[in-house]
């Protein structure tokens, strides 16, 4: 029995060991790995948006490959530094990415604008004409109406 017991704290003593060093490992990727990120994937990521039109920040088909370049950079410095990924820093990193280049941008990837003027003037202009139809059918019947009575 004795034997069984120190088998089962030995062996929960070595979990806790395990896991106590997966939080330090997790924890000590602070301030060096957001460096890490912010001067290696940044940087590159800055340089590469420059090259780009701001209006075409909001198009996925233009950013895709920027953006998968960002991604896989911050995941193999994390490699490198033996960090996990993602992580808390790595949220906040593409947090303030987002906030920086993507705020305008709508939730579909697709840049907002209006439709050309052929789809726009009939939604525009059939609703007026209607508007301007039934008011004169409205006062045409009322005096027809008088007429009649």
């Amino acid at each position: 029995m004795g034997s069984q017991t120190g088998a089962a704290l030995h062996k929960h003593t070595l979990l806790w060991f395990i896991v106590a060093m997966k939080c330090v490992s997790a924890l000590g990727c602070g301030p060096h790995y957001e460096y890490a990120i912010e001067e290696f994937c940044l940087a590159k990521f800055r340089l590469d948006m420059q090259e780009l039109d701001q209006r075409q920040w909001c198009s996925w088909e233009d950013t895709v490959e920027i953006y998968g370049d960002l991604t896989n950079c911050t995941y193999l410095v994390a490699l490198k530094m033996e960090c996990f990924w993602p992580n808390r820093l790595v949220d906040e990193f593409f947090i303030r990415v987002h906030k920086r280049y993507f705020h305008d941008c709508s939730l579909s990837g697709r840049l907002l604008r209006d439709p050309p003027n052929h789809i726009l003037g009939p939604f525009i202009v059939v609703p007026i004409l209607v508007t301007l139809l039934m008011t004169a059918l409205v006062v045409w019947r009322s005096k027809r109406s008088e007429g009649i009575m």
